[in-house]
């Protein structure tokens, strides 16, 4: 389990983090959401055992976070770190090495890897040779391969097609399945509302919304309701407005009487929605 607990972090006179506090528990994936500049980075540093919190602390499994945690962890930045000169097989090896793998299992997990994506003719290309697409999946793999137990990725399908982007969530879903905690900073809503378990939603420093996705999107629920009723000659749908007093239950009957109703459901806010309101109040 991951805890932060009341981390406060300071640059000068900006204060990025102001007592953030939450818990990760093992196997879940947890979404760290925020706009520009709310301190979801400096967060994710401080749980990488990169930058020490000012005050409050972060544990893993009990202990604070060091740089001694590093195995574990598999750290994905936003700022991409890959040597542009260095030929893609030999900068895989050379950072899974980085990560205590030997020479002999690094080769493996590589080949293992570049089968999987079908890029194993990419392995004697130079960095600087690739799209920045291309260069983000073999970031990725450079994250994934030394089997860490955490991933922690900042806007992890950036850089992205449609196509990628679904391979890439994909492949963090089979890990989380596995067994991996996931902690996943991105501004991509859908991504949100399919990978996450948890969120916490970040805002110039502090922590404006908390807790599972389902639980958040259900209590930011405006009793809207969609319906499509078939009649001898027509088949509507149209968006209802629950009237104070009035249940689901009771605008159905109503509709029972027009016609027949072929849906009823629900409308049911997005989370991109929700993070576009909670930010701006």
């Amino acid at each position: 389990m991951i805890a932060i607990n009341d981390v406060h972090k300071s640059f000068g006179e900006k204060h990025a983090l102001d007592g953030v506090s939450l818990q990760i528990t093992d196997g879940t994936v947890y979404g760290l959401l925020g706009p520009n500049g709310a301190g979801k980075t400096t967060l994710i540093r401080i749980m990488n055992g990169i930058t020490a919190p000012d005050r409050g602390e972060a544990l893993l499994n009990g202990h604070r976070i060091t740089l001694q945690d590093a195995a574990d962890i598999g750290y994905l930045p936003e700022e991409r770190g890959l040597y542009k000169k260095m030929k893609v097989g030999e900068q895989v090896l050379y950072l899974a090495q980085l990560k205590g793998m030997s020479r002999a299992d690094a080769v493996k997990e590589a080949r293992w890897w570049f089968n999987r994506f079908d890029i194993l003719s990419w392995k004697d290309k130079k960095v600087e040779e690739l799209s920045k697409g291309m260069a983000q999946k073999i970031q990725f793999i450079t994250t994934v391969i030394h089997h860490p137990q955490i991933l922690i990725l900042d806007e992890p399908f950036s850089g992205f097609d449609p196509v990628n982007t679904e391979q890439i969530r994909q492949e963090i879903l089979r890990l989380n399945k596995e067994g991996v905690t996931v902690v996943l900073s991105t501004h991509n809503m859908e991504s949100v509302e399919t990978l996450c378990d948890e969120i916490s939603l970040i805002n110039h420093g502090k922590i404006v919304l908390q807790g599972k996705v389902n639980d958040i999107r259900n209590a930011h629920s405006t009793h809207r309701y969609k319906a499509i009723v078939k009649t001898d000659d027509t088949v509507s749908e149209s968006v209802f407005q629950l009237k104070p007093q009035e249940t689901a239950n009771d605008l159905l009957q109503q509709l029972i009487t027009q016609g027949e109703v072929v849906s009823f459901e629900e409308i049911i806010p997005s989370m991109n929605e929700i993070f576009i309101k909670t930010v701006e109040q």
